[in-house]
């Protein structure tokens, strides 16, 4: 009987996953799973640049629920805990240049940027807040999907609530979109 090279790979496979199974039973090496360090509420800004609207009714609204998918893998319906829109602004020129005016744009009148604010409980670790499998970060894209509504937006801000039954109080300004 003669030992061919095969055989050799597959007893070095088989050695190689006996050293780390040792490993991480001795704790050594650690699993997903004991990464975790504490599970808490958490709230993110998900900001969604230029959606257009003809209608009457903006279709988020504050205290309802979105479903979102992240990373084109659906995860959950979410609070909607804040909306806020803001029609598109321009920079017009002045004489003294220390100053800068911002208005409305009038040329894309129904364009708005959007952000809103979602709450999930999520998996705390070193790395920073687990949802879904995923990691929150800033500039993760996200769709946010309803009734009739499908954005995409990327998260821009993330907050760990101290306490679940906290509320905290947002002292941004919602605008009321018409």
């Amino acid at each position: 009987m003669r030992i061919k090279p095969i055989d050799f790979i597959i007893i070095a496979g088989i050695v190689i996953a006996l050293i780390v199974g040792f490993f991480t039973f001795t704790k050594f090496r650690q699993t997903a799973d004991r990464q975790i360090e504490a599970v808490s509420k958490i709230r993110f800004d998900v900001f969604i640049r230029g959606v257009t609207l003809t209608g009457e009714n903006f279709p988020i609204a504050k205290d309802t629920k979105t479903f979102i998918s992240i990373r084109n893998v659906p995860y959950t319906d979410l609070q909607i805990v804040d909306v806020k829109a803001d029609r598109k602004k321009t920079v017009l020129p002045t004489f003294n240049s220390k100053k800068v005016v911002v208005v409305e744009d009038v040329s894309q009148a129904n364009l708005y940027d959007v952000v809103v604010t979602l709450e999930d409980t999520a998996k705390i670790t070193k790395d920073g807040a687990v949802v879904g499998g995923n990691k929150i970060k800033m500039g993760l894209p996200i769709v946010l999907e309803g009734e009739n509504y499908k954005f995409t937006g990327i998260v821009s801000d993330i907050k760990l609530l101290p306490d679940a039954n906290e509320v905290i109080n947002n002292q941004s300004t919602t605008y009321d979109v018409q």
